[in-house]
């Protein structure tokens, strides 16, 4: 075989080659972009029904404890996200759906979206929801949610912290209920209020939008 043709066939496979590692760093690229969040803009997020503080704020100092018996304050906020809903056991409908679906969504997380991530139950009836009724309720759903009560208006300084009213609804005996907001705070792993998902609240949309959310805390 003559120089001319040995170079020609050097030639052509550095092309294919050359091709081939092209198209290999084309299809890389593309697979490593699918698996990023969306980055949503402030207007994208608010379609989806999430608000986020322009800047997360300060919780303040409280002191409650969990179903367990154990003290609840600030610290157990630090360190993960955190999705807070304000709720009590004797709820007819708007609490237990709610707490279904917090499980739904905590279950179909992966990785460290499952991993450094805490659903927390606060009561808005702590005359009726002890540690130990917390204890019997959270089960239903999930095992690993925590369950907050204390003291009535150390639990209303909690809530108005996080834009969360409630009040007992007068004139029905022992059987009473409470209205309160459905949302769910988000509380960033510096264990300041990040922002919350407005109800009615969607699985899709909620999971994209907390995805984003994490992304632009981490970047």
């Amino acid at each position: 075989m003559s120089n001319d043709k040995r170079r020609q066939g050097r030639g052509i496979r550095l092309t294919v080659a050359v091709i081939l590692v092209f198209i290999c760093v084309v299809i890389a690229g593309f697979v490593y972009r699918i698996g990023l969040p969306r980055i949503m803009s402030d207007a994208e997020l608010k379609v989806n029904g999430t608000y986020v503080l322009e800047t997360p704020r300060e919780i303040g100092a409280f002191s409650l404890i969990d179903h367990r018996g154990e003290a609840f304050g600030p610290e157990r906020f630090e360190g993960r996200w955190s999705l807070v809903f304000f709720g009590f056991t004797h709820c007819p409908d708007i609490c237990p759906t709610t707490m279904s679906f917090l499980n739904r969504f905590v279950t179909e997380l992966e990785g460290s979206e499952a991993s450094d991530i805490q659903v927390v139950m606060v009561t808005v009836d702590p005359a009726r929801d002890t540690a130990e009724q917390l204890a019997r309720y959270l089960p239903f759903f999930n095992e690993e949610f925590v369950g907050v009560t204390g003291e009535f208006l150390d639990i209303h300084r909690f809530a108005t912290a996080l834009n969360t009213p409630f009040r007992k609804v007068p004139g029905q005996g022992d059987n009473y209920q409470v209205d309160h907001s459905s949302n769910v705070v988000l509380i960033n792993p510096r264990g300041h209020y990040h922002g919350f998902f407005k109800a009615p609240l969607d699985l899709a949309k909620m999971k994209v939008s907390y995805r984003s959310i994490r992304y632009l805390w981490n970047h």
